[in-house]
């Protein structure tokens, strides 16, 4: 038995990739040196592996920004806009990332998407009619060839091509179809360079099978996969699916040639049924994903074990993988000094995850597993227990009725009188929550946490900040104002450190998208709030002002889908748990006079398992009552907020709308306002605020700009409904551009309100 991972962490241990890109960005670093520390840190991760054990090492899962970027370069899929630019490939690359303005000219960014069920976000690939689809870039084999210099060989990962066609976007006449036979050829292009650089495996991945697929996407895949694998050469080809199973294309699967077929046995809830039902061909192998690549917690070896003996009745040959890329998970454990042993020893990091690999083939390769040290040790884990319970809680939870979830009156009446109680103007502007994180402020709260400054000198810093972001908001004519956030280092790991029930990281980084990482806290226990979490800072900002202040709250889905959550409990009770707890800082917010409350729900679709039938038995059902449940309870004129982002949202709408908030802001501007048709055709009661510019590019949007993306949407939005509003936080952007940026804001929206009340 063998060993594999599907990808690997790529910002480092100490995220040292993020802070080489940003200093790039900067120009306070060459491209030499940025080139440099990419090189470093794939050949750690590549030792890494080696080190363990590891049998398959993937290649090419390393990138500057994005995976999927990578695809689209590696096959031309580049739009004109940034090939007009004339700038250096790397910095193109970056500019389809970030979007570009300067001297060579002002584009935007690629739409940016949320990676299937994940927090990991990707690059839209654009496809315009005049593309040509073919094999132009190298960095596969130039990783191939990198590794071969260290003694290592790998197997190069590829995104698929059924998955590639899928995620793109075609901004032109042509369709999918179109493009098909020029995808197969570069497929069948980059199997035959592989092939000549002496490539054992080539690794394929799929999750776009998981999805629910029509006889259409059936038909393509076999017209795809036959057409590349008739032309694979010596190469050995491994699909690789994950986050679900395969359950409408199995048959067909197994079926087409490729040597190598990995399935996920963790998200796929019925990939060993279909193994069972449908049997496996002997002259393929299983790369069977039994390591959870997307939470922490140890692998229980007994129920690993149990498993592929049942899949060693079906299958002759089979290797151990992870479920889905370690991208999903921290590093390492080894960087966690702070955190207790009786924690540490029920967690597995990227690199304890290749010692369970390594420790289940061991134990795999002998007649009795349950014999071996490592077996034991892992029982003896599992058969103990954990301080994590809180019968209050959990008796809280049991308590709830139906009538916990309902907010009343209904919302036409409530809409009514909150325009009384407000008399805000036609287009109120605002912003999503958060201001720039300056160097001072990071530096503030890095001081508190070492002990260097005292909880009084770090919130009277915070206090500080607060009044001038007061002021500035103020000067540049905002309607309703935030707080800044400054006390925040997340929007999910805040909030964690202030309830019960949460164990905290150090240096247990995630990368979410680019070169922002985050820092999930765990959920170790039942949770509860046993003290106000925002209440002193949002009061505070309410007093310097004559203008509505925003309470801002983070959402217990986000909280849930951005956490490292329990295994031992049902994610519904968790979230319960959560909602109970939000709800009572909603309801202290309401009693300190807080009139607007904002309660993000940017995750809301996270966990939204991929496949339709199941949305309602195993989601659905719960996280929309667990938000309704946060603000059931506050009074008809407090105005409740939430706020979404770069998630696919129009086949879940009238769920959105479910969740009965006042007003929902939406991420728009960086998908090109697709929400907003949305919103019309299904007769979105709810007030909405789609983004009016993209803050996670540095350039700054025009008057003329805002104002035509505001023409567009009050085409589709009545006037008394919209709100104007950044697309999401601005805590990762700098001063500079977003002052400009929000001025243009008011000054757009002032303009177009001209047009309104004649």
């Amino acid at each position: 038995m063998k060993t594999t991972v599907i990808g690997y962490p790529r910002v480092g241990s100490l995220r040292e990739l993020k802070f080489a890109v940003e200093k790039y960005f900067k120009n306070t670093l060459t491209k030499g040196d940025l080139k440099k520390t990419a090189a470093e840190l794939r050949k750690k991760h590549w030792n890494d592996q080696k080190r363990s054990g590891i049998d398959y090492i993937s290649s090419n899962d390393f990138s500057f920004y994005d995976n999927l970027l990578d695809t689209a370069i590696l096959l031309n899929a580049v739009p004109k806009r940034y090939k007009q630019l004339g700038i250096d490939s790397l910095d193109e690359y970056f500019a389809m990332a970030r979007g570009y303005q300067g001297e060579k000219g002002d584009v935007k960014a690629l739409a940016m998407k949320k990676w299937f069920n994940t927090n990991y976000h990707y690059m839209e690939a654009e496809i315009e009619d005049e593309a040509d689809i073919s094999l132009v870039g190298t960095k596969p084999f130039d990783e191939f060839i990198e590794a071969k210099k260290y003694g290592i060989e790998t197997k190069p990962v590829i995104i698929g091509a059924f998955t590639f066609l899928k995620l793109a976007r075609f901004t032109g006449e042509k369709t999918a179809k179109d493009f098909t036979s020029n995808v197969i050829n570069a497929y069948i292009d980059i199997l035959k360079k592989f092939d000549t650089l002496g490539a054992q495996w080539v690794q394929f991945d799929e999750p776009g099978f998981v999805m629910d697929l029509s006889e259409e996407d059936i038909s393509l895949i076999n017209k795809v996969y036959s057409a590349i694998l008739s032309n694979k050469g010596s190469v050995k080809v491994l699909l690789q699916t994950y986050f679900g199973d395969i359950r409408d294309c199995y048959r067909e699967i197994i079926a087409l040639p490729f040597d190598g077929i990995g399935l996920d046995f963790l998200e796929g809830k019925k990939s060993l049924e279909l193994v069972k039902k449908n049997g496996f061909p002997d002259n393929k192998i299983l790369f069977a994903g039994v390591i959870n690549g997307k939470n922490i917690w140890r692998n229980n070896y007994a129920n690993t074990v149990c498993l592929v003996g049942e899949l060693r009745k079906y299958c002759n040959n089979i290797i151990l993988s992870t479920s889905c890329s370690l991208l999903h998970v921290p590093y390492t454990l080894s960087n966690e000094s702070k955190l207790a042993d009786d924690y540490k020893r029920h967690f597995a990091f990227a690199e304890e995850k290749l010692m369970e690999l390594f420790e289940l083939k061991n134990i795999l390769s002998i007649n009795d597993p349950m014999l071996t040290d490592e077996y034991i040790k892992n029982e003896k884990l599992f058969n103990g227990t954990r301080n994590c319970g809180d019968s209050a809680v959990q008796t809280a939870v049991y308590a709830l009725s139906q009538n916990d979830f309902v907010r009343m009156p209904a919302f036409g009446e409530r809409e009514k009188i909150q325009k009384e109680e407000f008399n805000l103007p036609l287009l109120p502007t605002t912003t999503i929550g958060s201001f720039p994180q300056t160097a001072e402020v990071k530096a503030n709260r890095s001081s508190y946490k070492s002990g260097k400054i005292s909880f009084d000198q770090y919130t009277a810093f915070n206090k500080d900040k607060i009044a001038e972001c007061i002021a500035l908001q103020e000067k540049i004519g905002l309607d309703v104002l935030v707080h800044g956030e400054f006390e925040r280092n997340d929007m999910v790991e805040y909030f964690g450190e202030k309830l019960d029930g949460y164990i905290f990281t150090e240096k247990a980084w995630v990368q979410s998208y680019g070169t922002r990482c985050v820092k999930p806290p765990v959920v170790w226990g039942d949770v509860s709030r046993s003290q106000p979490m925002t209440i002193d800072y949002s009061v505070y900002a309410q007093s310097l002002t004559t203008k509505y202040v925003k309470g801002m709250l983070t959402g217990p889905v986000t909280i849930l889908n951005w956490s490292f959550t329990r295994e031992d409990i049902s994610l519904k009770d968790c979230a319960f748990q959560l909602a109970l707890a939000i709800r009572h800082e909603v309801l202290d917010l309401e009693a300190n006079g807080i009139k607007i409350i904002q309660i993000d729900e940017a995750a809301l679709r996270e966990k939204l398992l991929l496949r339709k039938s199941d949305w309602h038995e195993d989601y659905l059902d719960w996280a929309i009552p667990a938000f309704r449940l946060v603000h059931s309870g506050v009074k008809p004129e407090t105005q409740i907020h939430t706020h979404m982002c770069y998630s696919e949202f129009s086949d879940i709408i009238k769920n959105i709308e479910d969740m009965d908030a006042d007003a929902i802001t939406f991420e728009a501007a960086r998908s090109a306002l697709g929400i907003v048709e949305t919103l019309n055709v299904f007769g979105f009661k709810t007030e909405v605020g789609p983004g009016v510019y993209d803050i996670h590019s540095p350039r700054i949007p025009s008057v003329s700009e805002i104002k035509e993306a505001l023409f567009e949407m009050l085409e589709k939005i009545p006037k008394g409904k919209l709100w104007v509003n950044p697309d999401c936080g601005l805590k990762t952007r700098e001063n500079k551009e977003t002052v400009p940026s929000l001025e243009n804001v008011v000054a757009a929206t002032k303009e177009v309100r001209k047009n309104l009340y004649v």
